[in-house]
Parts: structure tokens; C-alpha cells; sequence
């Protein structure tokens, strides 16, 4: 089982082994190991059941990373030199496991860099000038045994400098972004329409938190290579719109669904009698539009405005005459 980034746990291997998983892949980090060699192969703490192969991060981000580097004080990398560096491995070790990721050959590395045929001639010169083979992690669990159990209490990963998990998790605008999504679980688990959940998975991809990251010292310059937008906070606000969109759309699936389960209680004659009756209000409604019929509406409204200005007009002068009554009573009393 290879998890997204190679994010690791004792409590998410014993999820892995629970799923029926024989053997995960790992980071060999050196805060985990001390001073044991990731060239062995270890056990989960919690289910010694479950293998873990744990990538040898030097080899591997010798040809991911830094393959192109010309200030690298072993560039050229050839493989000459790389096997060489192999045979060097205490002869104990038994395995070495290379991961990176499949954008490292184009993308991290271009074609210009030589990258591709350095992996051309690679298993040639593995085969011809040193005692390894390459098996896959699903041979390789199964031919060498674990020498000792691995204990992870916290999640590693093999991104940035602490082999954690602060690439994806950790500001405020990861949590908030993480938690808004988490918090549809219980929707998405009443949604059976293809597209959302299609949209779902999209929507948990580690990259748009990858995107947030806020880091600006060693790992700074890595996560700006690889990030689309201008900054960690223009990354939030797409997501979160786009996000804030598909909420709207799982709520509307949900009411939709909710109203289709209360039709279908319904016996067939009570659903046509209400279906008759909709089309009675409708028509009533449609009739109310008539143009004729807001003709005379209008005729009707428009007689009988002047009686009203009348009887206002007729209040007004009943008013100053009570007034000039109320005067000339009170002349009459000095």
C-alpha cells in the first residue's frame, strides 16, 4: 500500500493491515530511525502483520532532486557512479528501496538534463556490475523478513525538511479548508450521484492544501515552484469558492433526494389527485395574467380615485371649520 506521500502512522498502518494490506511504503526518516538503516525491512508497532519498505531518501533524491543540480558537488550523476554508491551498502542491508514521484522524469528533471537516459542504461549497469536485482515492494515483502518493529506515534511523509505533515496541515488556512471539507462526510455518505462524488475525491487531493503552505524558509522556494497560483491565500480562496459550490450542490442532491423518498410513500391515486391540484393553481395563477383582465382592474381602481381625493378634500374642510369653531369659542370665553 502506498499511501499519499508516503504519509505513515502506527494508527494508519493498523488501518492499512486492517484492509487486508501486506506491506506499505514508507519514509526513511532519520528522526524515526536514529540510528537504524532504512535498508531493512521493519513491521508495524501496532500489527506486526503489515511490512513496511522504507525509502532510502539519499539514493532516491539523489536522481528526484538533485540529478540536474550543477552546483551538486557529484554532478554528473552517472551510473557508473551511482552503482558504485550501491556496492558501498554494508552487505548485510538487504534492501534499497528508490521512491519518487512519476513527475521526476520530465517534469523535476527534464529530458534536457540527460535524466532519461541515465535510467536507460541504470538496470544495465545494476545487473552487470553489482549482486542487486530489482523486485517490486510486493517481492520484495515477500522475499525478506522484517528485522524489527518501526514505531511511528506521529504521521511522517517524505515532503520538506520535517518529514511531516505541515506541507498540507498546520495554518489556519489549511485547517479551516481541511475541516470545511471534512465536515460533508455524513452528507457524502447519502450521495450516490457519479458526479459528485467524482467531484468529492478532486476535492481531496493533498495538492490544493499543498497550494496554502505558508512555508518561506528551506522548503519555501519548493512549494512556489510548484504552486499554480500567486500565493498560499489566493490558493484558499479558490478552493473554498470552489468548495462553497459543491456544498450548494450536495445540499440540492440531498433535498432532492429526501423529496423523491416522500413522493414514493405516496399511493398512485393520492399522487395524481395532487398533481391535479397543482395544475388547477397553476391555471388560476396563468389566468391572473390576462392582459384584458388587468384592464379592467385598472378601469375599476381609476373611478374610484376621485371620490377619494373628494372625501379627502371634504375632511380637510370639516377640519378648518372645527378649528375656526374651536377660535371663535375660545374669543367668546376671553
Amino acid at each position: 500500500f502506498r499511501n499519499t506521500e508516503l504519509i505513515y502512522s502506527d494508527e494508519i498502518g493498523a488501518m492499512v493491515a486492517d484492509m487486508g494490506f501486506k506491506a506499505m511504503l514508507s519514509e526513511g526518516a532519520k528522526h524515526i530511525l536514529g540510528w537504524k538503516s532504512p535498508n531493512y525491512m521493519y513491521t508495524n508497532a501496532i500489527n506486526p502483520k503489515l511490512k513496511l519498505l522504507l525509502k532510502n531518501f539519499t539514493l532516491s533524491d539523489d536522481i528526484a532532486f538533485r540529478f540536474s543540480n550543477r552546483a551538486w558537488k557529484e554532478w554528473p550523476l552517472t551510473t557508473e557512479k551511482y552503482v558504485n554508491w550501491l556496492n558501498s551498502i554494508d552487505e548485510k542491508e538487504e534492501i534499497v528501496n528508490l521512491f519518487m514521484d512519476y513527475e521526476t522524469f520530465g517534469e523535476h528533471q527534464w529530458a534536457e538534463t540527460g535524466v532519461f537516459e541515465f535510467m536507460r542504461h541504470l538496470p544495465h549497469r545494476v545487473f552487470s556490475d553489482s549482486n542487486f536485482e530489482f523486485l517490486t515492494p510486493s517481492e520484495a515483502a515477500e522475499k525478506h523478513q522484517p528485522v524489527a518493529n518501526m514505531h511511528v506515534p506521529n504521521p511522517i511523509s517524505w515532503a520538506d525538511e520535517e518529514r511531516d505533515l505541515t506541507a498540507w496541515l498546520g495554518n489556519d488556512l489549511q485547517d479551516e479548508a481541511f475541516d470545511k471539507l471534512y465536515s460533508l462526510i455524513e452528507k457524502m455518505d447519502m450521495i450516490k450521484n457519479e458526479d459528485l462524488l467524482r467531484d468529492w475525491k478532486y476535492l481531496q487531493t493533498s495538492d490544493h492544501f499543498y497550494y496554502m503552505c505558508t512555508k518561506w524558509f528551506s522548503d519555501g522556494d519548493v512549494h512556489k515552484y510548484f504552486n499554480p497560483y500567486d500565493s498560499p491565500y489566493e490558493a484558499f480562496i479558490n478552493y473554498m469558492n470552489a468548495l462553497s459550490d459543491f456544498i450548494l450542490r450536495v445540499d440540492n442532491e440531498i433535498l432532492f433526494n429526501r423529496n423523491q423518498d416522500i413522493i414514493s410513500t405516496y399511493p398512485p391515486d393520492e399522487i395524481q389527485k395532487l398533481i391535479s391540484d397543482y395544475e388547477q393553481k397553476i391555471a388560476e395563477l396563468k389566468s391572473l395574467s390576462n392582459p384584458e383582465l388587468k384592464k379592467s382592474l385598472k378601469k375599476k381602481v381609476s373611478k374610484k380615485e376621485p371620490v377619494k381625493k373628494a372625501a379627502s378634500k371634504q375632511k380637510k374642510s370639516e377640519t378648518s371649520k372645527t378649528k375656526k369653531i374651536v377660535k371663535s369659542k375660545s374669543a367668546k370665553t376671553k
